[in-house]
């Protein structure tokens, strides 16, 4: 089994572990395997407004400075770069190159987890996430998805809760 299988595979079994010794309801969701919000929407059966779409950025606060954030919004929005970039007040903010985001994330772009288990990588979540009574991602896996509170995942994750979504692109 190639390491980088085998260490998603430890990022699923270290979320299911979180929430089983946390006592949170959830649900997991099987499905054909996917990556893109909307798609995978339609396969769990639900609005795109109650995913948590997932992104690593790279955040430069000045010149010898470079943090990484996962920025959590709803699957109908996108993530908001001035908002971000505003909230750190930093000179740029951008995507992370995907082996970084995979380091950091501990999954593959589109299973990454609205948690992070890397002390490199902070956690902001938009407030319209964790207002959400149920909350749909993929679990560290392309073929299954697990459902909680937006509550419960607030209070596992401990997010920053800030404004960093807006509307999606027309």
């Amino acid at each position: 089994m190639p390491e980088h299988t085998t260490a998603h595979h430890a990022t699923y079994d270290h979320l299911i572990s979180l929430l089983d010794s946390s006592h949170v309801d959830y649900r997991l969701l099987d499905h054909a395997p996917e990556g893109s919000t909307e798609t995978v929407c339609a396969l769990r059966g639900h609005p795109a407004s109650e995913a948590a779409k997932c992104i690593v950025l790279r955040v430069k606060v000045d010149r010898r400075t470079t943090r990484h954030v996962l920025a959590v919004v709803p699957g109908d929005r996108r993530v908001d770069l001035d908002a971000v970039r505003t909230l750190y007040d930093a000179r740029y903010v951008g995507f992370s190159d995907p082996e970084t985001a995979e380091r950091l994330a501990h999954a593959v772009p589109g299973t990454v987890l609205p948690f992070s288990f890397d002390p490199d990588l902070e956690v902001v979540a938009d407030p319209d996430v964790v207002a959400q009574p149920a909350l749909y991602f993929n679990a560290a896996r392309l073929d299954r998805s697990l459902c909680i509170s937006g509550a419960d995942y607030e209070r596992l994750a401990k997010p920053r809760i800030e404004r960093v979504a807006a509307p999606a692109a027309v």
